[in-house]
């Protein structure tokens, strides 16, 4: 028997919407409107069911940016993405691993919402500049030049030098140990000098409100007397991670990392996006 198509596409679905949105919460109501979407089309009619979903989804996702922007502008404290509990697997695909990173949608965030659209189509997903077009509604002329913008956005944002996944992994894990077990130096030689810390506790838990900057300020606001902690080396977003546990606040934390050392700290504790980092969740190019 024929597998659905929306069953078979489900995962890049969601992996579409989810880098549209930065919310796996988002993606998910996006991916149900589009099965909605699905179920009332002329399937049969569909000579490309994969391509018709993806349009379909990144419509959705297009339409529902006007409603995160103004959710977003009412945000306590600094906005990260939502994070996703992901295999080892997932980090093996370099451009989906690329793709799907903290610091790309970070970066991403950066973009006007048609410009992400064209970037993640064409850029990770490899949509021509044609099938663009009749998804955004604009000529095949203007989505090149978009598409161009948004690259050169995109790069001169990027990481010059990619880490690998076990370059990552180590230092990701001398950072973990230090923390849990108090070690102040250790922490601090493990993090480059103007390491920047950026936490998300959307007002609900306990977060720095503005970005931490400088090695010292980072550690000391870490590693305190008498702290209970717990932190776990976990795959996030494709990624070497860790959840971090600080006198009962939970936390999901990315990595980037240069030269072996650490550059950028992504904590998030908002508990309403740490609900996908318990079961690992399947993304797709």
């Amino acid at each position: 028997m024929t597998q659905d198509p929306f069953i078979l596409h489900r995962s890049l679905l969601f992996t579409v919407a989810y880098e549209m949105l930065g919310s796996a919460t988002d993606a998910e109501d996006v991916v149900q409107e589009a099965w909605l979407r699905w179920s009332d089309a002329d399937q049969p009619a569909v000579l490309d069911p994969r391509a018709y979903l993806v349009r379909t989804v990144t419509r959705l996702a297009l339409n529902h940016m006007r409603t995160l922007s103004r959710r977003r502008e009412e945000y306590v404290g600094e906005w990260l993405p939502e994070p996703l509990l992901t295999s080892a697997e997932t980090g093996r695909d370099l451009e989906l691993r690329q793709s799907v990173s903290m610091a790309m949608l970070i970066v991403l965030e950066t973009l006007a919402p048609t410009e992400r659209a064209v970037f993640i189509l064409h850029e990770v997903f490899g949509m021509p500049h044609g099938e663009i077009s009749q998804v955004i509604g604009k000529s095949v002329a203007a989505v090149r030049q978009i598409a161009r913008r948004a690259r050169q956005h995109v790069t001169a944002r990027q990481s010059r030098q990619p880490v690998s996944p076990s370059e990552q992994q180590t230092v990701v894990e001398r950072f973990l140990i230090a923390l849990q077990t108090g070690q102040l130096q250790q922490l601090m030689e493990v993090l480059a000098p103007d390491v920047v810390l950026t936490a998300d506790g959307g007002g609900l838990v306990p977060a720095a409100k503005a970005p931490v900057h400088g090695a010292a300020v980072v550690a000391n606001l870490l590693v305190r007397p008498n702290r209970q902690v717990t932190a776990t080396p976990v795959w996030l977003n494709g990624e070497p991670a860790g959840r971090v546990n600080i006198d009962g606040v939970t936390a999901a934390v990315s990595f980037e990392v240069k030269d072996g050392r650490i550059v950028r700290i992504y904590a998030i504790a908002n508990p309403r996006k740490l609900t996908r980092i318990n079961e690992p969740v399947d993304l797709s190019r």
